[in-house]
């Protein structure tokens, strides 16, 4: 961490260091994630952190999950100028079998946190459904532009499998901790994906 002359950097403001409290919690969830954890991980002092986020742990868990939105709309974009998103979607589930074993422990720390949010937390549960619904949104939307362009035969409407997509990405990140194997993975991605012929 760079500490100018002009004081600290603030944890907030500080992507690298969100993305790195983001590995703690995606590794080892809200509830697991101690302060100590967190300290470590961002390598900044208790005061600092809690000058940065009034709220705590609970604050810069939203920050993290909302750097995973960004990702997302990244993506979203990227989708939006293709004339082939389905395929990029498609590569997209396929990169997934290819990662490390680490990764696949790990899963997605969205779906990850609507499971462990329910019955604790409604705010930051309610957080991470919205993600994940925009996320079905980006699947449909693209679905409906390869509708357009003539590239998808599946008469579902594009709304029944963009959940089908989010459905597929939520039972992967659980069966990639089962098998952890990128052979194993592949076949049923490819299985999965027959559907968007």
């Amino acid at each position: 961490m760079v500490i100018s002359m002009k004081g600290r950097p603030t944890l907030f403001e500080n992507a690298e260091l969100v993305s790195k409290a983001q590995q703690i919690f995606w590794k080892k969830g809200y509830t697991a994630t101690s302060l100590n954890d967190l300290l470590t991980a961002t390598g900044v002092g208790s005061g600092s952190f809690y000058n940065s986020f009034k709220g705590g742990k609970k604050e810069v868990f939203s920050a993290a999950i909302q750097q995973r939105r960004e990702a997302f709309n990244d993506f979203r974009k990227i989708l939006e100028r293709s004339e082939f998103p389905l395929m990029l979607i498609k590569d997209f589930f396929r990169s997934i079998a290819k990662a490390k074993q680490t990764d696949h422990f790990k899963g997605c720390i969205i779906a990850n946190t609507v499971v462990e949010m329910t019955f604790i937390d409604d705010e930051l549960e309610a957080d991470a459904i919205r993600i994940l619904k925009d996320v079905e949104q980006m699947f449909v939307s693209a679905i409906e532009r390869e509708r357009e362009f003539g590239h998808l035969q599946n008469p579902l409407s594009s709304q029944v499998l963009g959940r089908y997509l989010i459905t597929f990405w939520c039972g992967l990140n659980t069966l990639r901790r089962i098998y952890p194997d990128e052979k194993v993975l592949a076949a049923q991605v490819e299985m999965q994906l027959d559907i968007l012929a």
